[in-house]
């Protein structure tokens, strides 16, 4: 597992996971503390219904599936609107949830914002991933200096099925 360079304020390893609140694509609320004693995979993506944004909900979604483990959760997480994310997740046949930071409170806190995104004064979620452990920590991260970079899903998952 490699981090590519990644901003300053971004948690890293060993780090307690900040928790949120937000809303889910059916407008539940999903907490992340809910998850306690279990491993949450968080993946954090720039924009609904953008090519790589779409391969790395299906990727995760996959090899997610692949898994099979009871003891790891995946959620999404976008600064796009429940409404979009509901229909981003539809139409890709996406198993877990799809959460909107509509506020940037999350992505903030966790260090991933990426500022001007196709406009001056847009800012959305950098493309990152972290696993939480059981025990609140990150146990991984990884963080993408471009947008159009994909996450290595093979070392996430490779770090998943390794610690089981």
């Amino acid at each position: 597992m490699s981090l590519i360079s990644h901003p300053r304020d971004m948690v890293e390893i060993g780090d307690i996971a900040p928790d949120f609140t937000l809303k889910a694509h059916d407008k539940s609320e999903v907490t992340l503390s809910s998850f306690a004693g279990s491993r949450v995979i968080l993946s954090f993506y720039p924009a609904a219904f953008t090519g790589v944004c779409k391969n790395q909900v299906c990727t995760i979604n996959n090899q997610y599936s692949e898994l099979g483990s009871t003891d790891v959760q995946v959620l999404g997480i976008s600064v796009d609107a429940p409404f979009s994310n509901n229909a981003f997740r539809e139409s890709n046949q996406i198993d877990y949830p799809l959460l909107s930071d509509v506020h940037r409170e999350v992505i903030t806190a966790y260090g991933v914002t990426f500022e001007n995104f196709a406009i001056d004064g847009y800012t959305v979620a950098q493309r990152s991933v972290f696993l939480v452990e059981a025990d609140g920590t990150i146990g991984y991260a990884w963080y993408a200096d471009n947008p159009g970079i994909e996450p290595d899903y093979d070392a996430l998952f490779a770090h998943i099925s390794n610690e089981n």
